[in-house]
């Protein structure tokens, strides 16, 4: 079954919340899953790390340079948490 993100939310360091289709709420820390190196050195670095957007063509996470990862990798590589994205919870 595929998996597509529609929210993303930097927590700091390399990890992210993010929001499955259904409402799904699963947190990973992405240097658990690959070196930054090549095309994915920029990550490394924090302030670039956190410019991550979701881009809805492709159902997943984007940074500025085009690196993406696979959506399904995330939620199968990523823990379930019970909280809504900070952009989400209205005052």
């Amino acid at each position: 079954m595929p998996h597509e993100v529609t929210n993303v939310e930097h927590l700091g360091g390399h990890r992210l919340l993010l929001t499955f289709e259904g409402r799904e709420h699963r947190e990973i820390d992405v240097t658990t899953l690959t070196p930054f190196d090549g095309v994915l050195a920029p990550l490394a670095d924090e302030a670039y790390f956190s410019q991550v957007r979701v881009n809805p063509e492709i159902g997943s996470i984007v940074w500025p340079n085009g690196v993406d990862l696979c959506p399904d990798v995330l939620y199968e590589r990523s823990h379930a948490v019970g909280r809504e994205p900070l952009t989400s919870i209205r005052t």
